[in-house]
C-alpha cells in the first residue's frame, strides 16, 4: 500500500478552505500533520475558531491547529466579501470540543519541516489556501526549513484573468503582497492554483445540491456553507454558480492527472497602490530570472466535481463523529 502524504494545510476558513478541508478529512492518501490558521478571509480569532469547529464537524479532532499570524506582513489587514459574519456563511457548526495549540504556526512550520531536514525525510507537502504570511515569516526567520519542503501547492494570483478583490489582484494576494513575494523568490517547487484554475470549475445550483446530498451527516453544515455560493453573476463566470477556489488545492493533490500545468517565473507587486498583490508571469524568460512555479491553465472541471462528491459521500458512511 502506498504511504499517506504527509502535508499541512495554512488557510483562513473561509467556506471554500472549510470544503477543501473536509474533502481532505476523509482521503486515505492524506497525513494531515497540521492546520494552521492565518488572518485573512476573517481575523485570526475567527479563523482560528472555525478551523477547529471543522475539525469538530469532520471528525477530526486528531488534528492539532496551531494559531498563525493575526496580520499581514505590511499592509493593513482587509478580510473577504464573500463568507458571511463569521466566515462560515449560513451554516451553525458545533462548538469545538478541542482545543488550539500552545505553539503558533510560524513555530510548528519550522519544527516540522526542520525535522523533514534533520531526519532526511519525508519531506511535507505545505497545502496553501490564504494569504502567506505563515510561511513567508518561518522562511525569514529559518531558511533553512525550505529543504523539508516536497511542494507548496496553493491557490493564489490571477495572470490571464482580471484580479477578484481589485482590478488586478486576487484575494490572498492582495491580502500579503509582501508574504507572496517572499515565498515564490525562495526557490521553493511550487504549483500554483490561481483564478485562471479555478474560475473552470463553476460550481452551478444543481451541483451545490449534489454535494448537500451526498454529505451524510453533515449535510446541514454543508447546506449552509454554500447557501450563498451562487454569486449569480453570469456574465462574469458564463452560468449562475460561484467558482471552486481552495477546494481544487486538495483535488490536486489527490488527482494531479485533472490538472495541467506550465512553468513560469512569478513576480508580485509590492509598491502600486493601483496593482498591488497583482501576480505577473514571465512565460518566456524575458526576465531572465528562471521559471519558480508550474501555473494550472487548464482543469477537469467534471472530474474534480466527481472527486468531491466521492469524497463527501463518505460522510454517509461514517457515523456521528
Amino acid at each position: 500500500m502506498t504511504a499517506s502524504l504527509p502535508v499541512i494545510f495554512d488557510c483562513d476558513p473561509g467556506i471554500d478552505d472549510s470544503i477543501a478541508l473536509l474533502g481532505a478529512f476523509v482521503a486515505p492518501e492524506l497525513d494531515i500533520r497540521a492546520i494552521l490558521p492565518v488572518c485573512g478571509n476573517q481575523p485570526l480569532d475567527r479563523t482560528l475558531r472555525n478551523a477547529l469547529q471543522i475539525c469538530e464537524l469532520g471528525g477530526r479532532k486528531d488534528i492539532p491547529v496551531h494559531p498563525g499570524a493575526a496580520r499581514p506582513l505590511c499592509r493593513d489587514p482587509i478580510h473577504g466579501l464573500f463568507h458571511g459574519e463569521t466566515g462560515l456563511g449560513a451554516a451553525r457548526l458545533p462548538e469545538p470540543h478541542k482545543r488550539p495549540e500552545p505553539t503558533g504556526a510560524v513555530e510548528a512550520l519550522i519544527d516540522h519541516l526542520g525535522r523533514a531536514v534533520r531526519e532526511e525525510g519525508p519531506k511535507i507537502t505545505l497545502c496553501c489556501l490564504g494569504p502567506l504570511t505563515n510561511l513567508a515569516l518561518a522562511l525569514r526567520i529559518a531558511p533553512d526549513i525550505a529543504g523539508g519542503i516536497e511542494r507548496v501547492v496553493m491557490m493564489g494570483g490571477a495572470f490571464h484573468a482580471p484580479g477578484n478583490r481589485s482590478l488586478t489582484s486576487e484575494f490572498n494576494m492582495l491580502a500579503d503582497p509582501h508574504a507572496a513575494a517572499v515565498v515564490f523568490a525562495a526557490g521553493l517547487p511550487m504549483t500554483v492554483l490561481g483564478l485562471d484554475a479555478t474560475h473552470q470549475v463553476i460550481l452551478r445550483p444543481e451541483h451545490v445540491a449534489r454535494f448537500v446530498g451526498a454529505s451524510g451527516r453533515i449535510s446541514a453544515a454543508m447546506a449552509g456553507l454554500m447557501a450563498s455560493w451562487d454569486r449569480n453573476d453570469p456574465k462574469r463566470y458564463g452560468t449562475r454558480g460561484g467558482p471552486l477556489h481552495d477546494p481544487l488545492v486538495t483535488a490536486f493533490l489527490l488527482r494531479p492527472d485533472l490538472f495541467e500545468t506550465r512553468p513560469a517565473r512569478i513576480f508580485v507587486e509590492t509598491e502600486s497602490p493601483l496593482c498591488l498583490g497583482q501576480t505577473v508571469a514571465d512565460w518566456y524568460g524575458q526576465s531572465g530570472a528562471p521559471a519558480n512555479a508550474d501555473i494550472v491553465l487548464k482543469v477537469d472541471a467534471e472530474g474534480v466535481i466527481d472527486l468531491y462528491l466521492g469524497l463527501l459521500t463518505q460522510y454517509e458512511m461514517r457515523g456521528a463523529a
